[in-house]
């Protein structure tokens, strides 16, 4: 049977939509796409394939900008925003999938028309004729720049400055900068964490290094009943590592008052109160994201700043500092991040963290724990602000973090800890855990 046309178009016509969302409205394509998805019917195949397509679109559009620059006859920056987005989508198909040239051209011809005009696709016709002259291997080689770094942000389709912060994090490994970076173009399994049942109920396979996690390679999690229920729910297995590691540090004394600093969305709150013997308290700035908090079962919520909480000092046990900062860590389950984030957003970013370390560090108890994570490699985030806060407060004594995640390999030197998506498979998650004198 002949599939008609139009439900052929589907695919990319939505692959399209998700690239205009992120471009006119600051969207997260991880938001926009599944609504989409569900409102038009796609599933399966269909749906994987327009899943690829957009994301994989949004995450190489720094190398296919490179490559479509040598194909119009024009600056890039003034062709036409939606006809530059069905440029980069058709290019994506030809340079980064299996999809046949002739397949790949004729379908985003047909987007342009349909999302746009004759004219603009006449020009797409033409420009992803020249693209198909060559393979990406070749694109690469004709387009590799003489500076090493610049080489493999582009390979890696990252902005350079990231690029050089994974090998700042790295240590100037360019070879594991590299395979950090491919990484970010890997899909992402999804993680489930078991919070009030045991993981053996769950689909999936178990995660490997936490002891509340599986992993699924696919499927609509919103249809597994632990999560429909709040009994599980999904969150990154490095994600789970750090509020267990702030469980398991040992202490002497009381255990009856944990907080969770910047709480929203929550996912590190419900799995502290599933392990916490006394009360968990969740502090959260933001009222929407105070409202996901307390969806996710969290009973205790305060929608504060973390900066000065309503908490007498001197008097938490345990403190969970998740705090707010580039997200570089998640860059493949971000796919406009990469592209999004400037290094002009991290003075802001640091000084806030700073400030958060600071009331944190006032909150605790002599004895009390204090676990400090971000969801970024940039040592902006993790090294410097640990340095800094044991400057500012000399009582301050930071723990082996390693001693924290038993079975998880490849850590580091310490005594801060570093995930990575190529070496674990999780999101990279910094962690860095203090007792207070």
């Amino acid at each position: 049977m002949t599939v008609p046309r139009v439900r052929r178009d589907q695919v990319r016509l939505t692959a399209y939509d998700v690239l205009k969302a992120v471009r006119e409205g600051d969207a997260y394509a991880n938001l926009v796409l599944p609504r989409l998805l569900r409102e038009r019917n796609i599933e399966d195949r269909d749906a994987a394939l327009a899943t690829e397509l957009a994301y994989g679109t949004l995450r190489a559009k720094g190398q296919l900008d490179a490559i479509l620059t040598t194909c119009i006859d024009r600056p890039i920056d003034k062709v036409d925003p939606p006809v530059l987005d069905v440029l980069r989508l058709g290019a994506y198909q030809l340079l980064r999938t299996r999809i046949p040239t002739h397949a790949a051209v004729s379908t985003t011809v047909d987007v342009a028309r349909t999302r746009l005009t004759a004219g603009p696709a006449a020009f797409v016709n033409a420009v992803l004729r020249k693209v198909a002259a060559q393979d990406l291997e070749a694109w690469l080689a004709q387009l590799a720049p003489a500076d090493e770094m610049e080489r493999v942000a582009l390979e890696t389709s990252h902005p350079r400055w990231i690029a050089q912060a994974y090998r700042d994090a790295l240590r100037g490994d360019l070879e594991e900068t590299r395979r950090a970076l491919q990484a970010d173009d890997e899909r992402p399994q999804v993680h489930l964490v078991a919070r009030t049942v045991d993981r053996s109920e769950l689909p999936g396979t178990p995660g490997p290094w936490s002891p509340r996690a599986t992993r699924l390679d696919g499927g609509d999690p919103g249809d597994i009943a632990q999560v429909r229920d709040g009994s599980a729910g999904v969150q990154d297995e490095g994600s789970q590592l750090m509020a267990l590691a702030l469980a398991n540090a040992p202490l002497d004394g009381s255990d009856d008052l944990w907080v969770d600093l910047c709480a929203g969305p929550g996912g590190k709150a419900a799995l502290l109160q599933s392990l916490a013997p006394g009360r968990l308290l969740a502090v959260e700035l933001q009222p929407h994201r105070a409202r996901l908090v307390q969806q996710s079962g969290v009973r205790n919520v305060v929608t504060a700043d973390g900066r000065t909480p309503p908490i007498t000092p001197g008097s938490v046990d345990r403190v969970l500092l998740d705090a707010p900062c580039s997200g570089l860590g998640a860059l493949r389950r971000r796919p406009e991040a990469r592209w999004r984030r400037q290094p002009s957003d991290l003075p802001g970013l640091t000084k806030l963290q700073a400030e958060l370390l600071d009331s944190a560090v006032a909150l605790l108890r002599p004895g009390g724990v204090l676990a400090y994570v971000t969801c970024s490699p940039h040592l902006a985030e993790t090294a410097v602000p640990v340095l800094d806060v044991l400057r500012r407060h000399p009582g301050l004594q930071q723990l082996d973090a390693r001693d924290l995640l038993p079975g998880v390999p490849d850590l580091g030197a310490g005594p801060a800890v570093q995930l990575w998506p190529h070496r674990h498979g999780t999101d990279a998650m910094f962690l860095a855990v203090f007792r207070i004198g």
